[in-house]
């Protein structure tokens, strides 16, 4: 069930490598049937979540987008396409999701700017290199800004990924020959514990979407864990009330198997009304 994590420059032949390593393994590829799900979770047009990712949308849509629920729920989705396997997740922050199971490599491709905005005039048929130029540095710009705001690394960082190829020295058919090969190491081995790792990963992002979706227990901050269908639940409830509609909400979530409640009722919420944890 191989599971591949990829991000891109625009302009960098990243998609005609996934489409090849797709069509070779017979993988599905995954990057904007994301968005459908997560704008129907938020209740918000397609359209406009797609604006605000691409760092296209105004002042108003800018606030009055949920930020940590985009969050929240673009890893849910991440997570959940991951455990179906069989499948490339590109871009959407997924090679820093999924960095944390072993068996996911997360690749880069990407090419110098120069190269890419040859590589895009070419195949728009388009000699204005102007306004070519402006839509790669903002594609970039927009990519960095969201990597480092949501999760806090840097989009480029070699660290954050197994493998970055670079298109303009490596011809597409090597790219896919060396993600292939990388597929076949020991180091990206499926075991039972890396499988375990990614179910409990998402067990426990299916408990904080659920909590964040339900008006009772959205602004909870406790801490969450799960393993093997048991989730754990620490930090502190506002009251008693809350600290009963988290437990209730959790035990709802599919897959849960059973909860272990150790959160503690706040004795003054006057004290710290904005902290619970």
């Amino acid at each position: 069930m191989p599971v591949i994590a990829m991000n891109q420059e625009m302009g960098s032949q990243g998609k005609l490598v996934a489409e090849k390593l797709a069509e070779e393994l017979g993988l599905e590829i995954v990057r904007h049937e994301i968005i459908d799900h997560v704008a129907q979770k938020m209740h918000m047009r397609k359209s406009a979540l797609q604006r605000f990712l691409e760092g296209k949308s105004g002042l108003l849509e800018r606030w009055g987008t949920d930020e940590a629920s985009l969050a929240l729920f673009k890893v849910e989705e991440i997570l959940d396409l991951a455990a179906k396997g069989n499948v490339i997740i590109r871009g959407w922050g997924a090679t820093h999701i999924l960095r944390p199971i072993p068996h996911i490599p997360c690749v880069r491709v990407g090419a110098p700017f120069a190269t890419r905005l040859k590589w895009v005039m070419d195949s728009l048929g388009t000699d204005d290199e102007d306004m070519v130029a402006e839509e790669i540095r903002h594609s970039d710009a927009a990519h960095r800004a969201n990597m480092q705001h949501q999760f806090g690394v840097g989009w480029g960082e070699p660290m954050q990924y197994d493998i970055t190829l670079n298109t303009e020295r490596l011809s597409v058919a090597t790219c896919v020959e060396m993600i292939k090969a990388l597929l076949k190491r020991p180091e990206f081995e499926e075991t039972p514990e890396s499988r375990a790792k990614l179910a409990n990963l998402t067990l426990e992002y299916h408990t904080r979407a659920a909590l964040r979706a339900s008006p009772r227990t959205a602004d909870v901050k406790i801490s969450i864990s799960a393993d093997n269908g048991k989730v754990r639940l620490e930090g502190i409830a506002a009251s008693p009330d809350e600290q009963h509609a988290i437990t209730e909400v959790v035990s709802q979530v599919a897959g849960v198997k059973g909860v272990s409640n150790k959160l503690k009722v706040m004795k003054d919420v006057r004290i710290f009304p904005s902290s619970r944890t």
